[in-house]
């Protein structure tokens, strides 16, 4: 099956895919549309106007609109002018590791960022007060503050490599035991 608009053509695949994506994307708390939009500009081979999106997704323009500013927001869609044409056009970073980067950012932002705040609101809280009742609480919570307070240091120093250098660690897959001497 391939659906037609005047600007992209989406074979059964593509469609396949951005069905898939927009899950995916719910799944990880996404609105599925949005998720959706993404797919669809990063498999087009050319950028596309908001006319060209709603059509190929069958969506509102607002919600083409919408969906296109959130993800101009996190910085993996662009607008951009085509030369005589006044509408405005859109198109996805198409480096994958790139992208990964960007979107693993913004969910440490949005997930790990707040919750660290409120773990450390939540010992100070719990190490104000002496009572019986938390002891058991606050040794959970300091615990769970613990990992996230080593490992947010690394995600973050993981998060400025360069995508060679991402791409090189991804090599060591199954050989980091045997580079740190560890055992199993």
């Amino acid at each position: 099956m391939t659906v037609m608009t005047d600007q992209t053509e989406l074979s059964a695949a593509a469609r396949k895919f951005v069905v898939h994506w927009g899950e995916l994307g719910q799944r990880w708390g996404i609105n599925r549309t949005v998720a959706q939009v993404h797919a669809l500009l990063y498999l087009s081979p050319k950028p596309l106007d908001i006319k060209a999106i709603s059509d190929a997704l069958g969506i509102a323009r607002s919600n083409a609109s919408s969906s296109l500013r959130e993800l101009r927001g996190w910085g993996v869609v662009r607008s951009l002018h085509v030369l005589g044409d006044r509408r405005e056009h859109f198109e996805a970073i198409t480096d994958v590791w790139e992208m990964f980067t960007i979107l693993a950012e913004a969910r440490k932002r949005r997930e790990i960022d707040p919750t660290l705040a409120i773990l450390r609101e939540c010992a100070a809280e719990l190490d104000s007060r002496d009572q019986i009742a938390d002891r058991y609480v606050r040794t959970r919570i300091r615990a769970m503050l613990d990992l996230f307070e080593a490992v947010t240091p690394l995600v973050d120093e993981f998060l400025r490599l360069p995508p060679a250098a991402i791409r090189g660690m991804l090599g060591l897959r199954g050989r980091l035991r045997s580079l740190l001497k560890m055992r199993a």
